[in-house]
């Protein structure tokens, strides 16, 4: 049997694939309309556009308590094209209507408004605290079988908490009243009475509460007028501090160790002549410094002060007079009566002594004066 049916698998297949495209391909897939209750006011009614471009499709409706059908009146746009409509809904009503382009229908459908509702945000969060406990409350929506969540958080918490009740009365324990906390509530449909389909509210705006207060947020205050100024002048009076700890192992170390001196500055051209060499330096140095003695004789003679030799005694009073061997006498100086002017003549019974290229007879009692 089981070869049998094997001629008919392909056949099978091929019908599935075709059903499969034929659902893909219905107006309803194509338009993808979407429906969302507000809270039983508003009921919004969206399709997808851009699956006829440049074209104005046409919305009929009609609801459970009314008589006849209607064409919308509050279409939204969308590149100037219709592509949804809003109507009024006051209560769980079943909604039946119908896309056109043209007198062409495209899609028809009708849904209890109920199976996609949108609660509206929990107003007027109310916070009671009770040491470690809290317990927020806020006005009920007027239909029932909804779940009413709280969220909380803490600044050190990284994810949020949530708690939810049947009514707005949720008390939520294990809080620290001296740290601040993020609260937040939205409302939900049970989906055993609505559905898959419904949409959870938005979330209120989010409350601060720290020690039973309410505060504007819970961001800590800045500290700039008093941590901020003490912080920089602990900071610059480190450095100060460091700065001038430098400064005098600096003045201790120079006072301990003293720079020894270039000889570069000393000593010019020993490094950059002679490398080093200090005796090649000195022998370079005194053959400059050395003076010709036929230049020398050349130059003008210029009378040197005369050196005078004092004697203790008596009978050596008179000063002896010598004149320097670069300027020797004239023969008129000779020839003058001048006793000041005499050459010296050497003492007899004393030492001598040399003294700048002169030579002295003295005697025990005697000194010289230069």
């Amino acid at each position: 049997m089981w070869t049998a049916c094997l001629p008919w698998a392909p056949a099978a297949l091929f019908l599935l694939a075709d059903v499969i495209i034929s659902e893909d391909s219905t107006p309803e897939a194509a338009l993808h309309p979407q429906i969302i209750n507000f809270n039983f006011e508003v009921v919004q009614v969206t399709w997808n556009a851009s699956k006829y471009p440049g074209t104005n499709l046409t919305f009929l409706y009609k609801l459970s308590s009314d008589e006849t059908s209607s064409q919308c009146s509050n279409y939204i746009l969308q590149q100037s094209h219709t592509a949804g409509c809003f109507l009024e809904a006051k209560k769980d009503e079943i909604l039946c209507f119908s896309i056109r382009s043209g007198i062409h229908l495209l899609l028809t459908k009708c849904q209890w408004i109920s199976a996609y509702l949108k609660p509206s945000s929990p107003k007027d969060l109310n916070f009671q605290w009770h040491q470690e406990a809290i317990t927020v409350t806020c006005s009920d929506l007027p239909y029932k079988r909804l779940l009413y969540e709280i969220q909380y958080k803490s600044m050190f918490d990284t994810e949020w908490q949530s708690k939810e009740g049947e009514t707005c009365n949720i008390t939520t324990d294990g809080l620290d009243a001296e740290k601040c906390y993020f609260f937040r509530a939205r409302v939900k449909t049970m989906e055993s009475s609505y559905g898959p389909d419904t949409y959870p509210s938005d979330w209120s705006e989010v409350t601060h509460q720290q020690r039973g207060q309410l505060r504007d947020s819970c961001q800590e205050k800045k500290l700039f007028p008093k941590f901020i100024l003490i912080s920089g002048t602990v900071a610059l009076l480190t450095v100060f501090l460091l700065l001038l700890s430098l400064w005098k192992v600096w003045r201790v170390k120079k006072l301990l160790m003293p720079t020894v001196p270039d000889p570069k500055f000393t000593f010019p051209g020993l490094f950059e002549s002679h490398q080093g060499n200090f005796q090649e330096w000195i022998k370079d140095t005194q053959n400059v410094a050395h003076v010709n003695k036929l230049e020398a004789a050349e130059q003008e003679c210029i009378p040197e002060d005369a050196l005078v030799v004092h004697l203790v005694k008596n009978e050596a009073e008179t000063p002896i007079v010598t004149t320097s061997p670069l300027c020797p006498q004239t023969e008129e100086e000779e020839a003058s009566g001048d006793p000041s002017q005499l050459p010296f003549r050497p003492m007899h019974g004393g030492e001598m002594v040399s003294l700048g290229g002169f030579t002295f007879v003295m005697s025990d009692n005697s000194y010289i004066t230069l």
